[in-house]
């Protein structure tokens, strides 16, 4: 009997592409561990929160595990969904938490393996932002010096992504 492969499921931010630099670079990493990165396209939807339903209609069918990874309100997406989908990781850049126009501002029924990326001159989304959101969640934080696209930072986080990959069974 084979197990379903793990799903990784990338989920670009608000003026973002799905695979811009971030999401090529993490499916680079992800394919060396024996992963494959899925990017689907939600730059037709303005509000956080439709994103979040078309996210949740993507995973609905899901068998097997699954990692979500986002950027700003990709973050956001990811985590927001997480509290109605069976999700069993999180790998997020500074995400879009606590902002007006979004409607989730308590994340519950998160996985227990979390891991925040954020810039310290993130001009966007605050890094306080993450600071709360991982204290209260117990989630792993890492500040960067960098600002909200993290741009300079992708070498760092292909790093750390590669180590949170590590931490779950094989592909």
């Amino acid at each position: 009997m084979t197990s379903t492969p793990t799903r990784l499921i990338w989920c670009h931010g608000s003026l973002s592409e799905p695979w811009g630099a971030k999401s090529t670079a993490f499916a680079e990493t992800a394919k060396s561990l024996g992963y494959t990165l899925e990017a689907p396209d939600f730059s037709d939807l303005e509000n956080p929160d439709d994103r979040v339903q078309r996210l949740a209609d993507i995973l609905s069918d899901a068998k097997g595990p699954t990692i979500l990874l986002g950027s700003s309100m990709g973050g956001y997406v990811a985590t927001a969904v997480a509290k109605q989908a069976q999700v069993d990781g999180l790998f997020l850049l500074a995400p879009a938490f606590y902002l007006k126009g979004y409607d989730v501002h308590v994340f519950s029924g998160l996985p227990e393996s979390i891991t925040v990326i954020h810039g310290w001159q993130d001009d966007v989304v605050p890094v306080d932002n993450s600071i709360r959101f991982a204290k209260l969640h117990r989630a792993a934080l890492h500040a960067l010096p960098d600002d909200h696209r993290l741009s300079a930072s992708i070498d760092t986080m292909t790093s750390l992504l590669a180590h949170y990959l590590q931490s779950f069974p094989s592909p």
